[in-house]
């Protein structure tokens, strides 16, 4: 009869903490649903249908995350926004 010895390792992973901003849109009178919509699909690479239900979420409720990531990555898409004409900011 053998045994075998199970050895098992503890693994610790050092999980690094990565900050999470979000660009939120904000409603205004002034652009168009078309305009909004071709501006994310741009600037934030989103989808048309997802652009869209953005549009309608900032129309209804006044303003909507439309991207989330690091700092970074969102400070010129939001820049592209303003320059667009759009209302947003990071938070």
């Amino acid at each position: 009869m053998s045994f075998k010895e199970k050895v098992s390792e503890e693994l610790l992973l050092e999980e690094e903490v990565v900050k999470q901003n979000e660009i939120v849109l904000f409603n205004d009178e002034v652009n168009t649903f078309d305009h909004v919509i071709e501006t994310l699909v741009d600037v934030c690479d989103h989808t048309p249908v997802q652009a869209e239900q953005c549009s309608l979420i900032v129309h209804y409720k006044g303003k909507c995350t439309v991207k989330t990531g690091e700092y970074k990555d969102l400070e010129p898409r939001c820049s592209k926004l303003l320059e667009a004409g759009l209302s947003a900011e990071i938070v």
